[in-house]
């Protein structure tokens, strides 16, 4: 039992290690559209940023919490 748990922290760690990458990239991607003036695709990368950090606080949440209640 103890081997799935250590097992399920390490893939936990891991998806929170690619968020995090992919959050660094999209404004990375962000500073590189801005720099040659395409604001529109430096504004998309950032929101693209933003919802990779969003997801990985999410994942970060005690599970004891409601959810949101969806309308289907």
């Amino acid at each position: 039992m103890s081997n799935m748990m250590r097992d399920s922290q390490i893939m936990a760690q891991i998806k929170d290690e690619n968020l995090g990458y992919m959050s660094d990239m999209a404004l990375e991607l962000a500073q590189m559209a801005e720099e040659t003036g395409l604001t529109t695709l430096a504004y998309l990368f950032r929101m693209a940023a933003l919802e990779a950090s969003t997801a990985n606080s999410e994942l970060n949440e005690p599970e004891d919490l409601p959810r949101r209640a969806t309308s289907h």
